[in-house]
């Protein structure tokens, strides 16, 4: 396949994405292995191969989502009303990649309680459209979801950062504010960023859900849900340390 149909947008000719398809489980396949390499040998990195290991993930995240922009800007899909790093995944490739070079623990608290299951949920049924592999747009989400979540995981198994319980609230207090900036924005811009204006027009799993602004009920409690998810580990660990001190 020559780079022209690598890179097209209106004149693919290749494959649709598969969702669970050979490729999509492949990528999956091998992000898993990633990240159960970095939990295997966590206390076998040296510090060379940490910063080796965060620079590069970040350098990654960065250099993925430039080449997006700029792969909507050439077929001219760029847009103030679509590409704005609003979402909370386009938010995060740039958080995450701060993070990893700083070794921030406020953006951990956010990639890991909250970055970590938007991302999971993008990884696992992207909106890659008509782009299967191997097309440019099916490496470019499947790679930018995949580190957003690998690079949180790799600052909990390697570097040690855990959320606690403030953690929590703070994470839910913060994108509740956000949600509303975005509300905002979308009202100046007749923009539709985290899908909190109205529902998408083209079907999905939003159509089994009650009319706006109803269905935004429903994207509360499930944030709530995944955010204690996440947490649940330490918080479970948290309250048996906890309680086998109060009986000694």
């Amino acid at each position: 396949m020559d780079l022209s149909q690598f890179f097209s947008y209106s004149d693919w000719h290749g494959p649709a994405f598969e969702l669970f398809g050979r490729a999509h489980l492949t990528v999956i396949f091998v992000f898993i292995i990633i990240n159960l390499l970095f939990w295997s040998f966590r206390q076998k990195i040296t510090p060379s191969q940490d910063k080796f290991y965060r620079y590069g993930m970040a350098f990654i995240l960065v250099l993925d989502e430039l080449a997006w922009h700029f792969w909507n800007y050439y077929h001219g899909n760029w847009t103030l009303q679509t590409m704005l790093p609003l979402y909370i995944c386009s938010v995060f490739v740039w958080a995450n990649a701060i993070m990893l070079v700083t070794q921030n623990y406020t953006i951990f608290e956010f990639a890991y309680l909250l970055a970590i299951p938007t991302a999971l949920q993008a990884f696992l049924t992207p909106d890659a459209g008509q782009f299967g592999f191997p097309h440019y747009r099916f490496f470019q989400v499947m790679l930018s979801h995949g580190l957003i979540i690998t690079s949180a995981l790799y600052m909990a198994f390697v570097k040690g950062y855990r959320p606690g319980w403030n953690s929590v609230k703070k994470v839910l207090i913060y994108a509740n504010v956000y949600s509303v900036f975005v509300f905002i924005i979308n009202l100046l811009l007749g923009s539709n960023y985290m899908f909190i204006a109205h529902k998408i027009e083209t079907a999905s799993l939003l159509d089994v859900l009650p009319p706006w602004p109803y269905y935004l009920i429903f994207f509360e409690v499930l944030g709530i849900l995944f955010v204690l998810l996440f947490y649940s580990p330490y918080g479970f660990r948290d309250w048996r340390l906890k309680r086998a001190q109060n009986v000694k």
